[in-house]
């Protein structure tokens, strides 16, 4: 176990108490004192209750009074400096797809599986609402190492060309 110091001897409390009305700080009774830390003086000063103080070692003054806020008339309007307005952001390109798809592919009722239903080489694309009953997978047949059929595959995935090409329309670097 570690050691605490000293402690605090009825010589020690005293010195404290004497500097601590003659104004010092609690560092200086700290490194005065020797052994205890500025926040183990504070401590000790918080227990025993002593007052704070107003003057400083050398009997100077705490610190300069604050001034009173001067009071403002409430009619008199002060005019506000004119705002100053960012320039406008530039204005981001739309860029069309580089292939539209025609229609869209509507999958035959019976290839929507429920998770129950799915296998290894089944497209996991989720379709509808997780929440309902009604929720299911593509389940048409996947491609080899991926999650999703070619259909899906398409929209999931983006090369890379097309993601860097994205990115700086948007701004990115």
């Amino acid at each position: 176990m570690m050691d605490a110091g000293p402690g605090w001897t009825k010589e020690r409390v005293e010195l404290l108490k004497r500097l601590w009305s003659d104004g010092h700080s609690a560092s200086q009774i700290a490194a005065e004192i020797g052994g205890v830390s500025r926040n183990a003086v504070i401590g000790k000063v918080h227990r025993l209750g002593l007052a704070g103080r107003v003057t400083k070692p050398n009997g100077a003054p705490a610190g300069p009074a604050r001034r009173a806020r001067p009071e403002v008339d409430a009619s008199a309007s002060v005019a506000a400096p004119p705002a100053m307005l960012a320039p406008a952001p530039p204005a981001l390109a739309l860029v069309q797809p580089a292939s539209t798809p025609s229609q869209a592919v509507a999958l035959p009722e019976s290839s929507r599986v429920t998770i129950m239903e799915l296998r290894d080489f089944m497209c996991r694309w989720p379709m509808g609402d997780p929440s309902t009953p009604e929720f299911r997978f593509c389940g048409d047949r996947a491609i080899t190492g991926l999650p999703y059929c070619t259909h899906h595959s398409r929209i999931a995935y983006q090369p890379a060309a097309e993601r860097k090409r994205d990115r700086k329309v948007v701004g990115f670097r």
